[in-house]
């Protein structure tokens, strides 16, 4: 990394108006679903009414006789993939399990699980023809929860599967199971003796947990266009967190080499984890090349819901061990996760975070990734560690309870430091848990009294680790003195303003005057996906270090134009520097490019190790309606360390929709299944998630304590804020109540069912 001095501190810190806020505002902004090519087919699917049957035939003939159809394609137009694994950002796959889910080939795992496409010359054309393909089914009986799917003799997704023993988060290990089975895999993080542990302390409280299925919510739809050009090169143009994954995903699915896939990212109405892998894209590519044409296809709400990975249900049961002055000694853990159809639940992050944010000497966790017959699941902001903060900051709750001590003072006591280990046995570098705690202790919603009936504050504390990668940058100068900033980071939160605010503070040169764009594949270097809290960090690193090569190059530049040696030329603050007292700046030099060797341009590729791991703290206060068991949430305040806040009302807007996102899966949303598998509540209106009168305006206090691995001190902020929420607002709840909650969300219904039972 070329380790450059920052130019001062002007800009970051700023609030300045974001590039892409005209374009969005007015209309202009093109989506996935905007696009419009000449002699465009329409793609749509056929999807299984059933969650778990063999496919005996699948019969298209009707289909393809129809007026306007121009192709229909099964499983059996893929060429079969194979056990590599598939990049899926924060969850595991392979890419058979991938191909598979795209288009089921024997069997159909879940309801909504695709087994047929169409592409017609009119969309309604396409959508008549699905119900011209026949299917014939073996219905089979469906396991739908982690206890179903492990019981001995529960009906097996795969026959093929085996319990793979993991060596790390994302490592299988050298031992597999002899026995199908669906549980996919095991992880275990060990330290200390736990025994021991709980022999030492002086309150030990054990108890189960229970999260349900839940959706990240992005208001946009799946959508995908595909070109199968007459030269055997395909272009792809979608809404995606990641252009450089769906390239390497689509070379997977299609055997086609990744140097004949071009990308193009869209403008993209939200993600969270979810737009990360291909469902459609495949499909539109086939039949593109079946015809000659490009194909669009378009998802409905309903298929979103019902095609699209969720986040898992979950089943923990914690055990938490502490002495009378408020030690912890010892902490174990046993985690079921979801994953869907299909391999690939967040269940090793959740058992590496869900301790994390306490030093504790001893710990357990067994981890186990199940199948189970609904959507493959995928990553939802923070993956996995919002349900292990549930069940841990519920325990640490009522152990300060029955201790008589302050919940956020004993908290404090515990909080990770510097030269802690994690659970997953990595230590941590400089760390802001204990400053966060020490905010919220001081903050004026901690210090305020609650007052009234049925009311109830309730805190808890999250962890998430942030992430690296590769990531590019280039910045070409134009002659007018501004500079064309080229990055590949799919644009979610303003990271087209934050990263040019990086860029521009680096150069000395005015953020008006960084023209920030997103590249397709073919136009930038390689950069991983816009998840895992890695953007604003690993990016901001490449067009860090982008600065300090154009700055390079401009100072070579300057010392040929004024015809003396290189090192007595020098470059800070928008100024070029020379002997005699010369100067000249940025403006003044790029107007001479042009006739003085050409136009410059800085380029970097990074992937930066030295991740700030980050923490969060929120404090919620409610209200239960004694009559309906309707929840309000009174007032709710989330403190974080942010590093450095580089546009503070982006990491504000960050945390803000964090915490508004878990207040969602504590009170309201879940998937609802019948007994069949069928989801129950497949649209927005039955799908209850919180709108803006639901939750009280959000209050946020940014924490800054800086990451000594980034040059502006930046820790990722985009996923701790939704770890905390689960567990706040049942802490919350509980007290309210007076009914420990243990199952998440707290709809009114459950609500009243536990207070009933607690009344018996």
């Amino acid at each position: 990394m070329v380790a450059t001095e920052p130019q001062g501190q002007p800009l970051v810190g700023t609030r300045p108006i974001r590039p892409d806020g005209v374009d969005k505002v007015t209309g202009r902004a093109r989506y996935g679903s905007d696009i419009n090519l000449p002699g465009m087919l329409y793609g749509r699917v056929k999807r299984s009414p059933h969650a778990h049957a063999v496919i005996k035939r699948i019969d298209t003939s009707r289909a393809l006789a129809l007026k306007g159809v121009q192709a229909v394609i099964t499983a059996h137009d893929f060429q079969a993939a194979e056990d590599e694994v598939a990049e899926l950002g924060e969850t595991m796959s392979t890419a058979r399990w991938l191909q598979d889910n795209v288009l089921a080939s024997d069997k159909a795992l879940y309801v909504g699980h695709a087994v047929a496409a169409v592409a017609a010359t009119d969309p309604h054309i396409a959508e008549d023809a699905l119900d011209l393909i026949d299917v014939e089914y073996e219905v089979l009986s469906p396991v739908l929860d982690v206890h179903e799917a492990m019981a001995e003799g529960a009906p097996l997704l795969h026959d093929g599967l085996r319990t793979v023993e993991m060596a790390g988060l994302f490592m299988p290990g050298p031992n597999q199971g002899d026995q199908p089975t669906n549980v996919a895999s095991h992880i275990r993080f060990d330290r200390g003796d736990v025994e021991a542990g709980f022999a030492d302390a002086d309150v030990v409280i054990e108890r189960e947990f229970r999260t349900g299925v839940a959706h990240q919510g992005y208001i946009e739809p799946h959508n995908g266009t595909a070109m199968w050009n007459a030269d055997n090169t395909l272009t792809v143009w979608l809404s995606t967190q990641g252009h450089f994954g769906v390239r390497d995903q689509l070379a997977q699915v299609l055997h086609l080499p990744i140097g004949r896939i071009r990308v193009v990212p869209m403008e993209i109405g939200g993600g969270f984890g979810g737009k990360i892998p291909v469902y459609m894209e495949p499909m539109a590519a086939i039949m593109s090349r079946m015809t000659g044409k490009p194909v669009k296809m378009l998802m409905s709400r309903q298929e979103v819901f019902e095609g699209t990975g969720p986040t898992s249900a979950t089943y923990i049961r914690c055990k938490v061990g502490a002495k009378r002055d408020g030690t912890i000694t010892a902490a174990q853990a046993y985690l079921a996760f979801e994953a869907g159809a299909y391999p690939g639940s967040p269940v090793g992050a959740a058992a590496a975070c869900m301790f994390s944010t306490y030093d504790i000497p001893n710990q357990l966790i067994d981890g186990y990734d199940v199948v189970v017959n609904k959507p493959k699941v995928q990553a939802y902001r923070a993956p996995g560690s919002p349900q292990g903060a549930f069940a841990m900051e519920s325990i640490l709750d009522e152990i300060a309870e029955r201790l008589e001590l302050d919940p956020l003072e004993f908290r404090l006591k515990n909080a990770s430091s510097e030269g802690s280990r994690r659970t997953d046995g990595a230590q941590f570098p400089r760390i802001g848990a204990a400053e966060v705690m020490q905010a919220a202790l001081d903050s004026p919603h901690y210090r305020s009294e609650l007052s009234g009936e049925h009311t109830g504050r309730g805190v808890a504390v999250g962890f998430w680790f942030n992430g690296g990668g590769e990531s590019s940058a280039y910045a070409a100068v134009n002659a007018d003195g501004t500079v064309s900033l080229t990055t590949g980071s799919v644009d979610i939160g303003g990271q087209r303003a934050g990263l040019a605010m990086q860029f521009a503070q680096n150069m000395g040169i005015p953020y008006e005057d960084v023209r920030s764009y997103v590249a397709d594949t073919d136009s930038i270097g390689y950069t991983r996906v816009t998840g895992g809290s890695r953007t604003t960090f690993a990016s901001g690193w490449a067009v860090h270090e982008a600065a300090a090569d154009l700055r390079q190059r401009l100072e070579e530049r300057a010392a040929s134009i004024w015809e003396v040696d290189r090192e007595l030329v020098s470059y800070a603050g928008g100024v070029m520097s020379g002997p005699d007292g010369r100067q000249m700046t940025f403006k003044e030099l790029a107007a001479q490019l042009p006739h003085t060797g050409g136009m410059l341009q800085g380029h970097a590729d990074a992937s930066p190790s030295t991740i700030g791991p980050a923490f969060a703290c929120h404090i919620v206060d409610l209200k239960v309606d004694p009559d309906t068991y309707k929840v309000e949430v009174m007032r709710y305040t989330a403190i974080q360390d942010v590093g450095t806040a580089i546009h503070p009302s982006y990491v504000e807007g960050q945390i803000q929709g964090g915490a508004a996102q878990g207040i969602g899966m504590a009170l309201n949303e879940e998937y609802r299944f019948d007994a069949s598998g069928r989801m129950l509540n497949s649209s927005l209106l039955d799908y209850r998630m919180p709108t803006a009168l639901d939750v009280p305006m959000l209050e946020t206090i940014l924490v800054e304590v800086p990451n000594p691995g980034h040059p502006y001190g930046v820790r990722g902020v985009g996923e701790v804020p939704i770890v905390p929420p689960l567990a706040a607002v049942a802490n919350a709840l509980t007290h309210a109540t007076g009914t420990r909650i243990t199952t998440l969300p707290a709809s009114p219904e459950r609500l009243l069912e536990w207070v009933a039972d607690e009344s018996v």
